[in-house]
């Protein structure tokens, strides 16, 4: 029995993704091939706190793959904060490409409100 996981988001943005990894005082992604309960699978390497297998990620096709045995092996709410993360930071790599001012406030909810400012 596989206890392999697939993610629908898509992560593409290797820069955001070693920018995620700073931010949440992670190790810095690795790529590399990965021994997962179920076999092996070659991609970006990202090393979750308490997790007992790394997160692969495929840049290209932006697909991820791990293998958390339904949280028995690493507490989902590592990568939901990962996948959040992530996808503030490609918001501010576009924001800042494109001149604007980023301003970020972590909300009480766990959410993180991103404001992308034009500037004159």
């Amino acid at each position: 029995m596989s206890h392999l996981v697939t993610i629908d988001s898509k992560i593409y943005d290797r820069t955001a993704v070693a920018a995620a990894c700073q931010r949440l005082g992670l190790a810095p992604p690795t790529h590399g091939t990965a021994e997962l309960f179920s076999g092996q699978v070659t991609g970006l390497l990202v090393r979750l706190p308490e997790w007992q297998y790394p997160v692969v990620i495929d840049t290209t096709s932006g697909s991820m793959q791990f293998d958390n045995f339904g949280g028995t092996w690493g507490n989902q709410v590592h990568l939901d904060r990962f996948l959040q993360r992530y996808e503030v930071e490609v918001a501010r790599l576009e924001g800042t490409k494109r001149g604007h001012r980023i301003v970020e406030e972590a909300l009480q909810d766990g959410s993180i409100k991103v404001q992308i400012i034009e500037e004159d």
